[in-house]
């Protein structure tokens, strides 16, 4: 006898069967699993910067020439729109190639020139100067080996500007500040020559000192991972009210300071605030700054404060700065008036520290590395 299935049974049978089967291998749209979010990009240091400009010439201009002698490369630049030096000569900066992969840019110093005094280099001399920090014989010097590339200051505008004046209404151009150029088509240069240095020693002595504020953005651009120790000398943002707005004005740089930073000058004129905030942008960064208490060519004749105003600002605005990032600045304030230290007094001692032990241990990140003062 066949077995025999009642009309009913089997169409449920597979509803059924086919029901569990949805539920096993096909779960509703609702319970698929879900791709996992795409992480938030990491912030780019200095990106309000190049929304303002800053990194509008780089890769614009090339070396006319580069000659090549006693291991020094001159990259030597034409007339025109590119870069130029302050009464229109050519710019030119050079290169040395070191035995270790790490790379110093050294900004040279050499005054200012406004409508408020004139008193700059006005071209840019040739070579390497074998001094202090740049001389590779210099006994403890931390950077002997260093791949080096050299900028020589000529532009008044303490490698900032981007602005020409006809100071006496002749029809022709009497000041040329083209810092900005000079900058981007150094670092062009730099970056093309060293790609992949695994340190940066950003450094620089009074004007070049100053600039390394203005370099930094642009070497951050084209090394955007590389760490970068900053070593300011006789360059602090210690000035008085206006000062800063004044030049920026003039020398149209105003660019490097971001629109809504209410804190980057402060009430007294000071650019603490500023710095705080590059420190604040590149986790990949540390600073050393550089001064002696009342440097007379800043707080004299640049500033015009003096020497003791000068001074009450400098320890007031260095402990500021160090309160803001304990981990990543440090200073060196020395007795006395004078100007310079990373060429002219590489050996000298504060606190019995001589500097180039100071930027020794800054650079191997040695607990030794404290702010130190006469």
């Amino acid at each position: 006898m066949k077995p025999t299935v009642k009309r009913g049974l089997l169409p449920l049978f597979l509803v059924l069967l086919v029901a569990g089967c949805s539920d096993s291998d096909n779960p509703p749209p609702n319970t698929l699993p879900q791709p996992e979010p795409e992480p938030e990009p990491e912030p780019v240091p200095f990106e309000i910067l190049y929304e303002q400009g800053v990194d509008q010439y780089l890769g614009e201009y090339t070396p006319m020439t580069s000659d090549s002698a006693d291991g020094i490369v001159q990259h030597t630049f034409g007339a025109g729109d590119g870069p130029l030096c302050l009464l229109g000569g050519e710019y030119t900066m050079a290169t040395r190639d070191g035995t270790a992969d790490d790379l110093m840019i050294f900004l040279e110093g050499g005054g200012a020139c406004s409508s408020l005094f004139c008193q700059a280099t006005p071209t840019a001399a040739p070579g390497i100067p074998e001094r202090g920090i740049l001389d590779p014989a210099f006994p403890d010097n931390p950077a002997a080996e260093y791949n080096v590339a050299y900028l020589p200051y000529c532009d008044g505008s303490v490698f900032s500007g981007d602005a020409e004046y006809d100071t006496d209404d002749d029809g022709a151009i009497d000041r040329y500040h083209r810092g900005l150029k000079n900058l981007s088509a150094s670092i062009d240069v730099i970056a093309s020559t060293f790609p992949a240095p695994s340190r940066i020693l950003l450094t620089g002595n009074s004007a070049g000192g100053y600039g390394t504020d203005y370099m930094l953005p642009l070497v951050r651009k084209l090394y955007p991972d590389t760490p970068i120790d900053l070593v300011n000398d006789s360059g602090v943002g210690v000035a008085k009210p206006g000062f800063v707005e004044l030049l920026g004005e003039e020398w149209n740089s105003l660019r490097f300071i971001p629109e809504d930073c209410e804190d980057c000058i402060n009430d007294d004129g000071h650019t603490t605030g500023y710095h705080i905030f590059q420190l604040d942008e590149d986790p990949n960064l540390r600073m050393g700054f550089m001064s002696t208490k009342q440097d007379v060519v800043i707080a004299d004749v640049f500033v015009g404060i003096g020497g003791e105003a000068f001074e009450a600002a400098l320890i007031e605005e260095m402990a500021t700065l160090e309160e803001a990032h304990p981990e990543r600045f440090r200073s060196l304030i020395a007795d006395g008036n004078s100007h310079t230290f990373i060429q002219a007094q590489f050996d000298r001692e504060v606190a019995g520290i001589p500097v180039y032990q100071w930027v020794t241990d800054m650079l191997n990140g040695a607990e030794d590395w404290q702010s130190i003062s006469d």
